[in-house]
C-alpha cells in the first residue's frame, strides 16, 4: 500500500533548473530520500 504518492511533480526555477515530471510512490515501511545534484 502506498502511503506517499507523487505524480508529475514540476517545480520550475527558470533557466532549465528545477524538477520536471517526477513521479514516485513510497510504500508503508520503506525509507525514501530524494536528493538533488548537490546533495540537498
Amino acid at each position: 500500500m502506498s502511503v506517499i504518492k507523487i505524480e508529475n511533480l514540476v517545480r520550475d526555477y527558470g533557466g532549465g533548473k528545477g524538477i520536471f515530471d517526477v513521479s514516485f510512490h513510497v510504500n508503508q515501511g520503506e525509507a525514501f530520500g530524494f536528493l538533488g545534484p548537490n546533495g540537498a
